[in-house]
């Protein structure tokens, strides 16, 4: 593997205690609100201070990733503690926090690096000087490990900070980039120490540049010192790199500063969530209407039936959400009767809106369907509520579930047959049966992947004796329009 990068703040920015930092990063996604993303996310911004001042702004950008897959993750920093010109790609095997090893995936390192002189594999600003290790980069990791589970690493870390610094790793990214399952992180917090009014100013000039995405403005209010960013570099160079491989818009998820947490506004210090992503990109949303086509079972719904409940799905949302008396459903197929679980999925321009089911038949079909609706709309509490602008952009998906089956050889789950249920001490995840085809797992990640689901970092908890596993197969069917 090479030489492992060790943990440098483990104990001090976080906690080394990998229990107590999963439950940490849990209740961080728990808080954020996941921002609807309308395409395909090419980058993120994330701050790096100690978790207790920035990991909750931090966690509006990660949970954007929820549900989503990607191979490698380029995590760009600033140099706090070492000095030295250009870009230094970490040409060691692997990065390691307490929640576990991350590879370094060597052969897009080697790409990157091969387009630009300035964009050197190198050692220079991972290792340490002294005692000290370089922070900025290594506190993004375990936001990622929490959300992705599996994924390899590209670690920079930017000496330099002038233009054409940040141009040269911009363009070698996005050239190395291209088809590639890859996502960029830049890692940088605002202005530093001063009065809170004063440093909201500041920050909001990085903001506006953000949203408008304007690197070129960005750097130059940042050289001017109009703005603060410790990380402008890394944030300059990320939206290069973005709009090199097909971003278009840019975004603000959240802002805050250490005042707001600490209280002392004397000195403060910025911190923001952004993503950038390509809103003309379908990633998802053809994908899914075809890949829902290849999963589950047929239960004996007729495509009336399916009609019906998918009426009532539509109706329920657009009523509760516009704040009407809704109709009195009635159903006169026997099957739409029986108690059966279902889910019902949101989703906006391919990406995930909200998606809550009951996974045991305890009403009827037709109620569940009404009831799972509403709760999906407004009250998934990974999403602010759909408000009636986005209704009409709002697709929807259908799950009617089979009863659950306990398992104890993990053969016998099905990738595009099965979904899978984890019960764990007072752990417990979900996956419907579609959720593994659509991401591309086989039977081992789909196992890995619902430890992480029901809050266990351990991704081979599904091996433990007090495991249990649950499979079951589901009749998926979409909205047609």
């Amino acid at each position: 593997m090479g030489q492992v990068r060790k943990p440098a703040v483990a104990g001090q920015f976080y906690t080394g205690d990998p229990v107590a930092l999963s439950k940490e990063l849990t209740d961080f996604f728990k808080k954020a609100k996941k921002e609807p993303i309308p395409g395909k996310i090419i980058a993120l911004i994330a701050p790096h201070a100690g978790y207790m001042y920035s990991g909750q702004v931090a966690a509006h950008a990660f949970k954007l990733l929820e549900g989503l897959s990607f191979e490698t993750v380029v995590v760009i920093s600033p140099s706090h503690i070492a000095y030295f010109s250009g870009a230094s790609v970490y040409n060691g095997g692997a990065y390691e926090t307490p929640l576990g090893t991350i590879p370094v995936d060597t052969a897009l390192a080697g790409k990157i690096t091969d387009q630009d002189k300035r964009v050197l594999l190198s050692d220079k600003g991972h290792g340490f000087v002294g005692m000290r290790g370089e922070h900025s980069l290594e506190v993004e990791l375990p936001f990622l490990q929490a959300v992705l589970g599996k994924f390899k690493l590209v670690a920079i870390v930017i000496g330099d900070q002038d233009y054409a610094t940040c141009e040269a790793l911009g363009k070698a990214m996005a050239k190395a980039l291209e088809g590639e399952n890859a996502l960029i992180v830049a890692s940088s917090d605002l202005s530093h120490f001063h009065p809170y009014n004063e440093a909201v100013r500041l920050d909001n000039i990085v903001i506006n540049h953000v949203n408008s995405f304007d690197p070129d403005g960005l750097h130059k209010d940042l050289s001017s010192g109009a703005c603060e960013a410790c990380g402008g570099g890394p944030i300059v160079a990320t939206m290069i790199a973005a709009k090199g491989l097909g971003a278009d818009k840019a975004k603000v998820l959240n802002y805050a500063n250490s005042g707001d947490v600490t209280g002392d506004k004397s000195g403060v210090v910025g911190y923001m969530a952004a993503v950038m992503y390509n809103s003309t990109a379908n990633l998802n949303k053809e994908k899914t209407k075809s890949e829902a086509k290849k999963v589950g079972v047929d239960l004996g719904l007729s495509e009336d039936d399916k009609k019906v409940l998918m009426d009532i799905a539509k109706k329920t949302i657009h009523g509760k959400v516009k704040g009407e008396k809704l109709p009195e459903f009635k159903v006169d197929s026997p099957i739409l009767k029986e108690n059966r679980g279902a889910f019902v999925t949101i989703k906006e321009h391919g990406q995930l809106r909200g998606c809550i089911g009951y996974i045991e038949g305890i009403k009827p079909l037709y109620v569940t369907i009404q009831e799972m609706a509403e709760a999906a709309a407004l009250r998934d509490p990974r999403f602010p509520p759909v408000t009636p602008g986005e209704l009409d952009k709002l697709e929807l998906e259908i799950s009617v579930l089979t009863p659950l089956r306990k398992i104890k050889d993990m053969n016998e789950v099905e990738i595009g047959k099965h979904g899978i249920v984890l019960k764990k001490g007072y752990h417990q995840g979900v996956f419907l049966p579609q959720v593994a085809t659509e991401q591309g797992w086989d039977r081992i990640t789909f196992l890995e992947e619902i430890c992480h689901k029901a809050g266990i970092y351990d991704k081979n908890c599904w091996k433990d004796k007090d495991a249990e596993i649950y499979i079951y197969s589901a009749d998926v069917f979409c909205e047609t329009k």
